[in-house]
This record gives structure tokens, sequence and C-alpha cells, in this order.
């Protein structure tokens, strides 16, 4: 499904990433890990297109899509979360989740009922402002809004940072609930060690901007937690 190949990104004349090489399978949840500051959020930025890598492949479903535009990425069946959720305040959560369809290889104007399914939250408030929800809330909407458009791989960066527990434990229990089906493909960043075990197929580690470790869930020793996760 997604494979990159010897990404390199930098800002500048400052390079963040380099040679990084990364998959997910079809279906499949991988754990990106690190340290804040290794580079896992310009990872996620560059799959969608946001930066421009200096080199390397990325590639989805066979597209080479290493220069592409981030609404044909969009379309092509990806679909991003990024930290700090970025829900427009203005508008109704309703009209959130409608800007989600936009990215719908196929024009529908019908948001999927699995959303509501997952957050029931959402269908009590959908007229309310995104700007007025908490942040578990708004959360809830930016995951809400990139499933609308039904897409073959999630990018979520941190989703529970800084959100009160009892949402944390709807959010995990969503991404258990895409796992479960084996529709949808998820690149997750994640700090909780002990989710990121539970819920991973694969993970990744990176430290100062490279891949330094990967493998099955089972494959996390102490020796790297120690090495390269823990302060």
């Amino acid at each position: 499904m997604l494979n990159i190949h010897d990404l390199e990104v930098g800002y500048g004349g400052s390079t963040v990433l380099r040679r990084v090489g990364l998959r997910v399978e079809p279906g499949q949840i991988v754990c990106l890990m690190g340290r804040n500051g290794v580079g896992k959020t310009t990872l996620l930025k560059s799959i969608m297109g946001l930066l421009r890598p200096g080199q390397g492949k990325l590639s989805f479903n066979e597209w080479d899509m290493t220069y592409a535009t981030p609404d044909k990425r969009a379309k092509a069946g990806i679909g991003y979360v990024p930290q700090g959720r970025e829900v427009f305040p203005q508008l109704s959560v309703e009209e959130n989740l409608i800007l989600g369809l936009e990215a719908c290889p196929q024009r529908t104007d019908k948001l999927p009922d699995t959303i509501f399914d997952m957050f029931p939250m959402l269908g009590k408030m959908l007229h309310r402002k995104g700007g007025h929800l908490s942040g578990g809330q708004q959360q809830q909407l930016a995951i809400g809004r990139a499933l609308a458009a039904q897409p073959k791989l999630l990018l979520l960066d941190e989703p529970m940072e800084g959100i009160q527990p009892s949402i944390v434990m709807e959010i995990e229990h969503a991404i258990e609930s895409i796992k479960k089906k084996k529709e949808i493909a998820v690149l997750l960043v994640e700090q909780s060690l002990e989710f990121a075990t539970r819920i991973a197929d694969y993970y990744y580690i990176i430290d100062k901007g490279s891949v330094v470790a990967q493998g099955s869930a089972d494959e996390l020793s102490d020796e790297i937690v120690k090495k390269h996760l823990t302060v």
C-alpha cells in the first residue's frame, strides 16, 4: 500500500529526515515512535504532500506520489489528522464533517454512518460550532472528518495528546474498531508505549531523523525502549 524509500526532507538548509524507509500494508496498524523532535510529524507531513522531499520516493498502491499535491493524495485514499486537530472553529460539526467529503473519489453528500457509530457525540452536536467543542471532542471531529472520505490509509499524529481520559478511551476504541475491520490501514504517531504495543501490528522507531529500529510489537525489547524512547 504505502512504500517509502530513501526519503530525505528538510527545512531550509537543515535535513530532518535521513534516508527513511517505511512500509504500511493494507489493513495494518503501524506505529511510529520516538522522542519529541526526531522527525515523526515531518514524516507524516511528507506523506501527505505538505513538505517536498529532497530525495527518495513515496508510492501508494504502486502510484508514484513523490511530487503529487496533497489534494491528489487525499483523493487517492489518504486521510490525515494533524497534531493540534485543525478543525474549522466557525463551522458547525456537520459542516466540518461535510468538508471531509471533498476528498471522496466519487462525489457524495452522505456522511458514513461509521463516523457516528465510533463517535456518537458528533451526531448529537451537529449544529454546534467546532470552536465550542472541548479538545477531546475536536479530536473526535478531526478523525471523523478524515474518515468521511472513506480513506484506505489514515495518518494520525498523536491523537491522544492532551485529551481527557474518557475521550482517550473512545478514540482508542475507535482505532481498535478500525483494526478489527481491516478495511483501513493506520500509520499512528503515539507516545503511549502501552497503547502502541497493544494496538500496533508493526512499529518503526525514529531517532535523529532516521529509522533506528523496526519490527512487530512483540519485538519491542526493553533495550530498544531504553535506548531510543526514554527521556
